[in-house]
C-alpha cells in the first residue's frame, strides 16, 4: 500500500515530517534524544509549530505557496490534510498499524455476514474509512461537528462517499447510554478517548473518571457474534497492557487474542521509532 507520510527526523522534543509534498516541524513530547539529521534539514521546513502553556500554539509558515489543503494516500484511505490552530493535521499515522489490520480483518471475515462498527472519539475518520471501505457499515462518533465535517470530506477524498456510515456529532457518554435502552447491538467497537474533552453540551470528559463507565455501557451494546474491539491511548499511565486489563472488563480473553503495542512511528532511513501512544486490539476467534 501506498503511504504519503513520513517521519523524517526527531529530536529535542520536535519531529520533522513529509506529508505529501509538504514538511513540516511540530512538538513530540516523547522525543528525548537528539536529531539524526543537520540543523540545515530542519530549517527547509514548509511550517512549524510552537505549543503553548495552555495547549494551543502558532505556526510559523516558511513557504508562502503552502495550500491551505492537500490530499494523501495513507494505506486504505486518503486524507485531506490541513493546519489546525492546535498543531493537528489531520492526521495520527501511529494508527496505520490498526487500519491495516482492522481493514484487513473485515475483508476476511465479514463475507456473507453484516459487521456494523461503531468508532467513537472518531475525529477525521481514518478508522471509519479503513473499516467502511472493506465493507462494514459504521456509527462514526465524535463531539467536533468540525471534524465530522471533516471526516466526510475524507470520505469524499477516499472515494467513499455511497459507503453506509452514519455521522453523528454527539457526546460519547449519552449517545451510548442511548444506545443501550435501545438495544442496538455491534460487531466492532474502536475507541481513542482523550484525555480531556468536552461534548457537543459542553459535557466533561476526563479519562480517568469517564472510561471504566463508558466500558461498562459498551459491554452491553457488543453483539453476541462481536469480531473486534479495539482500544487506543495518547494519555500517561495508559500503557498496552493497561488497556488490555480494561478490555477483559468486557470481553473474555476465552473468546479469541490480544494484540497489545505501544504504537510507534519509524523514521524514514534510520528506522529509529517514535513512541506515540499505546492500542490494545481484541479479536474474536471465529465462530
Amino acid at each position: 500500500m501506498q503511504y504519503d507520510y513520513k517521519l523524517i527526523d526527531s529530536g529535542n522534543f520536535q519531529k520533522l515530517e513529509q506529508v505529501g509534498p509538504y514538511r513540516f516541524v511540530r512538538p513530540a513530547a516523547q522525543a528525548v534524544w537528539m536529531p539524526r539529521l543537520s540543523d540545515d534539514v530542519w530549517k527547509k521546513a514548509d511550517a512549524s509549530f510552537t505549543r503553548f502553556s495552555g495547549g494551543d500554539g502558532k505556526w510559523a509558515i516558511h513557504n508562502r505557496n503552502l495550500p491551505k489543503k492537500w490530499t494523501i494516500q495513507q494505506g486504505p484511505v486518503k486524507l485531506v490534510i490541513s493546519l489546525t490552530d492546535f498543531g493537528h493535521l489531520g492526521i495520527f499515522p501511529e494508527q496505520d498499524a490498526n487500519w491495516d489490520k482492522l481493514h484487513e480483518l473485515i475483508l476476511e471475515r465479514g463475507k456473507n455476514r453484516d459487521i456494523n462498527v461503531l468508532n467513537l472519539f472518531a475525529y477525521t475518520g481514518g478508522s471509519t474509512l479503513a473499516c467502511a471501505t472493506a465493507g462494514a457499515k459504521v456509527v462514526h462518533l465524535d463531539a467536533s461537528k468540525t471534524s465530522v465535517a471533516w471526516a466526510r470530506e475524507n470520505a469524499d477524498a477516499s472515494g467513499a462517499h455511497d459507503k453506509p456510515v452514519r455521522w453523528i456529532v454527539d457526546d460519547v457518554q449519552k449517545f451510548v447510554e442511548r444506545e443501550v435502552r435501545r438495544g442496538n447491538k455491534y460487531q466492532g467497537i474502536i475507541l481513542d478517548p482523550p484525555s480531556f474533552g468536552r461534548g457537543t453540551n459542553n459535557e466533561v470528559w476526563q479519562i480517568e473518571d469517564h472510561l471504566v463507565p463508558l466500558l461498562d455501557h459498551l459491554k452491553k451494546i457488543l453483539a453476541e457474534d462481536y469480531l473486534f474491539v479495539l482500544l487506543s491511548c495518547h494519555s500517561n499511565g495508559y500503557t498496552p497492557m493497561a488497556l488490555q486489563n480494561l478490555l477483559l472488563d468486557i470481553v473474555s480473553e476465552n473468546d479469541g487474542s490480544f494484540d497489545i503495542r505501544e504504537m510507534i512511528i519509524a523514521e524514514e532511513g534510520s528506522g529509529r521509532v517514535l513512541p506515540s501512544g499505546a492500542s490494545a486490539l481484541f479479536v474474536r476467534r471465529e465462530l
